[in-house]
């Protein structure tokens, strides 16, 4: 019963102080100073530059502009606090030097409103860099209540629905995002400079195919037709490859019907590429390049911490076959078992669950699921997969039950999967044929057969190397983040009722 009392209490409090902002916006107004009638303001720097260069700044006149974080008045000088996309900085506000009705202004903002000081910097007796305000402009009155202490809330429900809130009270969540755009403009300024081009390809396709999912359905009144979103970008560039278009890649969201965890989400950004005249080797020693010059550039080293492990992007990326690392932690040598009923017979002695269509190679990759990934933290390159889970990868000459195939590992994750493409319109068509039937079967999974994609093989398509890194894993790791969630500014979340 007290409990509901106190609950109450804050609520009307709560409603109080929301009309007292109310009033207050209402009083500017009628004063002719209403801040949502600002249209610009000149900011010259931001807090951390200022900071970072101190002595360079000290003295001198600049223009900031941000949230107002904290408020101390103190009679004739008060100081706050300003937040903005770097940080924050302390600003000190004295009545004479901005003058009296504009220091009744001042005292009269609020925790959250958006505010722009000019000033010059200078540094107080306790050596804070701070700026002495000559100048105090009201940008954009908050009419909200920011929460308190929110550093130390459990509901990270909220945090990742009100994305904007979050970004607010935590500058880490801030400086992730940050990040996450220069890992991706690393990533494109190195493809660009190995001569990749950069293209967009559709999102509503009619077959969703290139990967093993689940797609979602829609349907496009204009034709009357149903349509679905994107599940990979796979077959729609390697048609440029075709067209003569011989390195190109494309940054995207892919959306798939599936769960939700700390490293799926149901949309989430791919990254393909494709190059002509190369095979799953060259893919190799690109994601190598790549992945030590994002790590070099965003974080100034090759060594990187994930939840305390600690990974080496410097020295050679490890490579073994799936057979071979299979072997290695189970003891279990599928190059000795030869047909479906011998796979089926060690699946049992390893208590590995399979169903009835599953044949040799896709209890082999059950058994590498289930027993090899959580090994792989550092770099590894997992070579030489089954035909059964690989329709679009060009098959080993040697060996034609395994395909030119590698999946990237790092922290026990696959961040990377890449093949030798298939370019044999005749092979492809039988490796669709397959995939109809595992359809038939019941796994949703499965690729349809995309009769314009085999025109195009029949065009002609070179030798190429290609592979799909999942951009989202990839800025985990690189920012210490520990679920997918926190690497997206706007997760799938379930809707709530307002």
């Amino acid at each position: 019963m007290a409990e509901q009392q106190n609950q109450k209490t804050q609520q009307a409090d709560t409603k109080q102080l929301l009309k007292v902002r109310r009033d207050k916006l209402k009083e500017l107004q009628e004063s002719g100073n209403d801040p949502f009638q600002i249209r610009k303001y000149d900011v010259t720097n931001h807090s951390r530059e200022i900071k970072d260069r101190f002595d360079e700044f000290d003295q001198k006149t600049v223009s900031v502009a941000g949230r107002m974080m904290s408020k101390r008045v103190m009679g004739k000088a008060s100081f706050c606090n300003i937040q903005d996309l770097e940080g924050s900085i302390q600003i000190y506000v004295a009545r004479d030097s901005i003058g009296e009705e504009e220091y009744k202004a001042f005292k009269k903002m609020d925790i959250g409103d958006i505010a722009g000081i000019e000033g010059f910097v200078f540094r107080t007796k306790t050596g804070e860099t701070s700026i002495h305000a000559s100048k105090v402009v009201l940008l954009s009155k908050s009419l909200q209540i920011l929460p308190e202490k929110y550093h130390g809330l459990t509901n990270t429900d909220m945090r990742y629905r009100q994305r904007y809130i979050d970004l607010i009270m935590n500058q880490d969540v801030k400086d992730t995002f940050v990040k996450r755009s220069k890992i991706i403009s690393a990533i494109r300024r190195y493809l660009d400079g190995e001569g990749f081009l950069e293209v967009e390809t559709p999102m509503l396709v009619a077959n969703a195919g290139g990967a093993a999912a689940r797609p979602f359905s829609t349907h496009y009144n204009a034709l009357n037709e149903d349509v679905k979103l994107r599940i990979s970008l796979e077959l729609y560039l390697k048609r440029l490859i075709v067209g003569g278009m011989e390195r190109v890649y494309e940054i995207g969201r892919v959306f798939r019907n599936e769960g939700l965890d700390t490293r799926h989400n149901p949309e989430f950004t791919l990254m393909e590429l494709y190059q002509a005249f190369t095979d799953y080797h060259g893919m190799m020693d690109l994601t190598e390049n790549l992945y030590r010059h994002v790590a070099q550039e965003v974080l100034g080293t090759t060594t990187i911490t994930y939840q305390g492990t600690e990974m080496d992007l410097g020295r050679p990326f490890e490579r073994i076959t799936m057979v071979d690392a299979v072997k290695k932690y189970t003891g279990v040598d599928f190059h000795e078992i030869h047909t479906v009923e011998e796979a089926r017979a060690a699946a049992n002695e390893h208590h590995v669950a399979f169903e009835a269509h599953h044949k040799k190679g896709d209890i082999l990759n059950l058994f590498f699921e289930e027993f090899v990934e959580e090994h792989l933290i550092q770099p590894t390159f997992v070579m030489d997969h089954p035909i059964e889970i690989s329709p679009l990868t060009k098959k080993k000459p040697e060996n034609p039950d395994y395909v030119e195939r590698f999946e990237f590992f790092m922290n026990g994750w696959e961040m990377a999967n890449a093949y030798s493409e298939l370019n044999d319109p005749i092979d492809q068509r039988e490796r669709f044929k397959a995939q109809e039937e595992l359809l038939a079967l019941g796994n949703e999974e499965a690729n349809t057969t995309d009769e314009d994609f085999l025109y195009a093989l029949e065009l002609g398509m070179p030798p190429t190397g290609g592979i799909g890194f999942g951009i989202d894993r990839m800025v985990m790791l690189l920012t210490d983040s520990p679920a997918i969630r926190d690497v997206l500014l706007f997760p799938t979340m379930r809707h709530l009722e307002q």
